[in-house]
């Protein structure tokens, strides 16, 4: 009796461990849930999201859903990805065996050894990790990060260089703002002294109409005086009288009853001729 009872346990204590630990078959994937893709031996290029124990299908599905295409677990970890393991590294679902700490009745891969993978449903074809491609693609992202850390390092004992260039870089701003500045202040200057030109010939003009006005009318007041006053203006007829010396002075103020004095002639000598006195 004891016998059976012991052996029933035992059948039903194995069945319960295959039935928790078993992963269970691939799914179809489906947009914007979680559905199982099977056991793999590696986790391809996938990282590490979380480790504790609340790591399950559920939990880890959260972590990964927004950015990523797909999810593995083992054992307490929880890993996010763009692409499923290599194609080649798919293993039957009996080897993820080991039940997941934050819920014991579905598989969480195998401790060290095998990964239960997952679709998140964002991308429901994502394409396997290729070791081959990966290798190609690593070294110039690993040769890119030497030389972003070379450039880095090379770059820190610059940094007076790099103030110098930043001092510099306001000189050569303020050397090409310099043109403008300067034919700015030289068309004000050119301005400013056509102004002062014009200006200037203007009161002079304007002066010397003034001066011209006002001698005339001085020279008008001096003619209105002289008019008053009974003085012959100057230049008027009488003011001057002119001798030929050939003239006698007598007969100069006599007027001749034969004509005109010709000039052909000398009148030094008195001639006696009948005059009108």
């Amino acid at each position: 009796m004891k016998t059976s009872g012991l052996l029933a346990m035992a059948m039903a204590g194995a069945s319960f461990v295959m039935a928790v630990e078993l992963q269970q078959p691939a799914q179809t994937p489906v947009l914007n849930q979680q559905t199982r893709q099977g056991c793999f031996k590696s986790v391809g290029n996938m990282t590490q999201a979380f480790s504790g124990t609340d790591t399950s299908s559920g939990y880890c599905f959260n972590l990964c859903k927004k950015k990523y295409n797909a999810f593995a677990l083992q054992g307490s970890k929880c890993y996010c990805g763009m692409l499923y393991p290599p194609e080649d590294d798919l293993v039957d679902d009996d080897k993820c065996n080991w039940p997941c700490p934050g819920y014991g009745k579905e598989a969480c891969g195998a401790l060290k050894t095998y990964y239960s993978v997952f679709n998140t449903g964002l991308e429901l074809a994502p394409d396997n990790y290729k070791p081959e491609e990966s290798s190609t693609t690593a070294a110039p992202s690993s040769t890119k990060a030497a030389e972003s850390t070379a450039a880095e390092e090379s770059a820190a004992p610059t940094g007076s260089q790099d103030a110098a260039t930043t001092s510099e870089a306001p000189s050569e701003e303020k050397k090409k703002s310099g043109p403008n500045v300067a034919a700015i202040a030289a068309g004000v200057v050119v301005g400013v002294v056509v102004v002062a030109a014009i200006g200037g010939g203007a009161i002079f003009f304007v002066r010397r109409r003034r001066n011209a006005e006002i001698e005339e009318e001085h020279r008008r007041n001096a003619a209105v005086n002289a008019f008053i006053n009974g003085s012959k203006p100057p230049g008027s007829s009488g003011s001057i009288s002119m001798t030929d010396s050939r003239l006698d002075p007598v007969m100069a103020h006599r007027r001749l009853s034969d004509g005109s004095i010709a000039d052909n002639q000398d009148y030094s000598r008195r001639i006696l001729r009948v005059t009108n006195a």
